[in-house]
């Protein structure tokens, strides 16, 4: 608690209490003690110990204890936040040599004293272990995962190890999807019929959905895994025909469907019966497109609303006839014995690739872990024979601690402190979970049984090879999803008319591909701002009031160059999950550009602080949310920290609480004028957009410390400063692109290191 009270002085409390004219900036911009003495000492010094902290000469030559002061200071400055609004502020550029004056003494002291910070055993979160069960069967169990608890989330991520505790609750629940999966991957012919429902993303389906068949409108289409060669029971949940006033009912929709593209006739589509083949298959329905009504005005061209597919369900197996060709059988059974004293033999080729893929490190013949396996094998090869006996080893191995939690081993020998080089094994488990939120595949282990991860060369091979596959999606779905807030999109519930399900998955679309772009193109990260393009399809564009898009399927968008969409700021996804229920909210969205965009801390409200701003004090004077937010910013409780965050937030008003352009808020233009701490007026998305720009690279640094915070599983410390300016450094001299922060936070010393709290034991 201290520290967070020194933190916050640092960066709150007057900075600067002289009164007198700096003269010689050159000069003391590049002496920090100088600044010190004439813009902290006067608060900060022995005498008056402001909020107990000194910034004097002896606190700076004494900085390598000081260091967490000292580092968030330098983040101030950068910001922009210090000195304070209304203290005396030099130029920027000397602001800007006292930052980096700091930053070259607090560099200093980490080499001289390096900790590269502790990261505990990690628990595979819900996304993680989807994925590694993907990886390592062939198995999509990304229903079944979703019924797990949820994973706690710290600092915005829920793969830090200090959140994902565990539960006699969680433990069984993985035990259950374990005996699910392997029933499931090998294909268990004694399996009972379940029921699945898939349902439709909502919106309108008044529209031709995309890669749907030709003449059809709405719906929707899905991949489904089908456990066996048997029969199976598809029903589709349509809406009934509308109405329009005054008019008869319109026909009831025609259902048309499709199994891996190919039609299927339908006889009676509320209950089809299907003979099939085990394995994944894509199904898609979708309504005919009839939707004028007999009687209705065709001289205006009215369409009703003639219902809408909501859901399917799949019931089966029924009259199982084999287990099938399925990709997940494939995965598992490299070997098939012919028969009598082979199998144990096949079993055990069988389970030690499997093993070495799960446990992350090579399992030979004699060991412990491979023996537990066979052991459960033997058990199941009894009662039902040997795909029985593999059932009942999978579903072991999926709940062995080696396969649910990510150790890592330590020398021995080390004293408490020291810092020391985790193994290769380590190194490639780390950057597949950082890379893919999963297990490292063949090519990886091999890299690491060499030797060779730990030459940055060959590193850096493996990570360009691993951002070019396919997997790297996991980047945009979990580091992305969490650090735009995508995932609390999903909680949103605004009240507006306008808005429906199929408008939150049109948001969420439009910034994963934008941030998908960015990644697969190796642009600048910077793009993610100032990118004068977006991605829409027609219901996004008409709500954004952009004309020429026509079609269900998202497309890259050149934008107007008046438009206020460029970039995170004009998009949907952000303005909405950062809007409360019946309103914007310039606090929420300020927080999370000075949090997310520019890396600074935001404290929360003093308690007892009244944060309700439903009504007004002064209801004649205050009509519209930012006279409201005036009248609150009086409270001196208030006045801190909102002076800091407020503009951000009041430069987006013109966005309502679902992104849409507005001029007028309760009858009143729009005032979405502000000054930033440093001095800076902005107007509006545009202006607040440049100045962001104008400090690139603290949009950078920033994103480059949730980036390494995701990577690490771990909160970040003060420690890490160095590395982190160390990687934004050398990704500068490459326009920052994308992958050039990635090679340098996985070559980094706290990625590639560890510091020993004393002996943790092997993994068991």
């Amino acid at each position: 608690m201290r520290t967070a009270r020194l933190i916050l002085i640092v960066g709150l409390v007057a900075v600067g209490a002289v009164s007198s004219v700096w003269r010689h900036r050159s000069a003391a911009g590049a002496d920090p003690r100088a600044v010190l003495d004439r813009y902290c000492v006067g608060c900060h010094n022995p005498a008056e110990r402001a909020g107990g902290v000194v910034l004097d000469g002896p606190a700076l030559e004494a900085l390598a204890a000081n260091r967490d002061v000292f580092e968030h200071a330098v983040r101030k400055v950068r910001t922009g936040f210090m000195p304070p609004a209304g203290e005396p502020r030099p130029e920027r550029a000397v602001l800007d040599r006292f930052a980096s004056a700091l930053e070259r003494r607090l560099d200093a002291a980490a080499r001289a004293a390096p900790n590269p910070g502790f990261k505990g055993v990690s628990r595979l979160n819900r996304a993680e272990y989807a994925n590694a069960v993907r990886d390592l069967l062939a198995y999509d169990a990304r229903a079944l995962v979703a019924t797990l608890p949820a994973d706690d989330a710290i600092q915005g991520f829920d793969n830090v190890a200090a959140a994902l505790t565990v539960s006699p609750t969680l433990i069984e629940s993985y035990v259950n999807a374990a005996l699910k999966i392997s029933r499931a991957a090998v294909g268990d012919r004694l399996q009972g019929a379940t029921q699945v429902s898939y349902s439709a993303p909502g919106g309108s389906q008044a529209a031709h959905v995309d890669g749907l068949p030709l003449g059809t409108r709405g719906g929707f289409a899905f991949t489904h895994n089908f456990p066996l060669d048997a029969t199976y029971e598809i029903r589709v949940r349509a809406r009934g025909p509308g109405t329009l006033s005054g008019q008869r009912f319109c026909a009831p929709p025609r259902i048309v469907m499709t199994l891996d593209g190919r039609p299927l006739a339908l006889d009676d589509p509320a209950a089809l019966r299907l003979q099939l083949g085990g394995g994944p298959h894509t199904l898609a329905v979708a309504l005919l497109d009839e939707r004028r009504c007999e009687g209705v005005n065709e001289l205006y061209g009215v369409y009703a609303a003639a219902g809408a597919v909501d859901s399917v369900e799949i019931h089966g197996p029924f009259e199982a006839t084999g287990v099938g060709e399925t990709p997940s059988r494939r995965a598992i059974f490299s070997c098939v014995p012919p028969g009598g004293g082979e199998e144990t033999a096949c079993a055990r080729e069988i389970l030690t690739r499997l093993a070495t893929l799960a446990y992350r490190r090579p399992v030979d013949s004699g060991d412990a872990a491979l023996e537990t396996l066979l052991d459960f094998y033997e058990r199941g090869r009894k009662h039902g024979g040997f795909e029985a006996g593999i059932e009942h080893a999978v579903a072991r191995l999926l709940i062995d601690p080696r396969f649910l939690y990510r150790f890592e081993s330590r020398p021995d020998g080390l004293a408490a402190g020291a810092a020391y080089r985790i193994d290769d094994f380590a190194l490639a488990s780390r950057l597949s979970f950082f890379l893919w939120s999963s297990i490292p595949d063949e090519e990886l282990l091999q890299a690491a049984a060499s030797g060779s991860l730990h030459d940055p060369a060959a590193l850096e091979r493996q990570v360009r090879r691993m951002l070019e596959d396919a997997r790297s999606v996991a980047l945009v779905e979990n580091f992305a999803g969490q650090w735009l807030k995508l995932r609390e999109l999903d909680d949103a519930l605004p009240q507006d008319l306008g808005f429906d399900a199929g408008l939150r998955a049109a948001f969420r679309r439009e910034t994963e591909l934008l941030f998908q772009h960015v990644l697969r193109e190796d642009s600048s990260v910077v793009e993610l701002l100032a990118a004068r393009y977006t991605f829409l399809d027609e219901r996004l564009a008409g709500h954004y009031g952009i004309d020429g898009v026509r079609g269900s399927y998202f497309r890259l968008v050149e934008l107007p160059a008046d438009s206020p969409r460029g970039g995170l700021l004009g998009q949907g996804s952000i303005l909405t999950a950062t809007s409360v229920a019946n309103r914007t909210s310039p606090v929420v969205r300020g927080a999370w550009i000075v949090e997310n965009l520019l890396g600074a801390e935001v404290p929360p409200p003093p308690p007892g602080v009244e944060a309700d701003l439903s009504g007004a004090r002064s209801p004649a004077e205050a009509k519209t949310l930012r006279q409201r937010m005036e009248a609150h910013r009086s409270d001196s409780a208030c006045a801190s920290c909102h002076q800091l965050i407020d503009p951000f937030g009041f430069a987006l008003e013109h966005f309502d609480l679902v992104g849409r352009w507005r001029d007028v808020d309760a009858g009143e233009p729009i005032d979405a004028t502000a000054v930033l701490t440093d001095g800076t007026v902005v107007d509006g998305p545009a202006a607040l957009r440049e100045a962001l720009l104008g400090r690139s690279d603290v949009f950078v640094t920033a994103l480059t410390e949730r980036l390494m915070t995701y990577a690490l599983g771990r909160i970040l410390t003060a420690d890490d400063g160095p590395a982190v300016r160390a990687v934004v450094a050398a990704a500068a001299d490459a326009d920052y692109k994308f992958s050039e922060l990635i090679v340098g936070i996985a070559n980094s010393a706290p990625f590639r290191m560890q510091t020993d709290l004393g002996p943790t034991g092997e993994a068991p």
